[in-house]
């Protein structure tokens, strides 16, 4: 696990720890790779949700273009009936 990976409040609760007696220590190690797990974990979803956003505005920019295009394009054919 990266050190750029965990928040900083995390971050600055392990260097706290790393201050503590080793025997003190080993009491939060596990509760505190739970915490780190959970962070990272989270981290990745964000950045999940992120990425389908910013797809999802592409796509939606997308349709709106071909919306507007099918709207030229009716509004066209209708011109061209109404000539005829």
């Amino acid at each position: 696990m990266e050190i750029n990976e965990i928040p900083a409040e995390v971050r600055s609760i392990v260097e706290a720890l790393a201050q503590l007696p080793k025997d003190q220590q080993k009491l939060v190690a596990e509760p505190l790779r739970g915490l780190i797990r959970a962070c990272v974990h989270r981290q990745g979803i964000l950045q999940l949700i992120k990425d389908a956003l910013g797809q999802l505005r592409l796509d939606m920019k997308y349709l709106m273009f071909d919306l507007e295009a099918t709207r030229r394009e009716r509004d066209d054919y209708r011109r061209q009936l109404e000539t005829k």
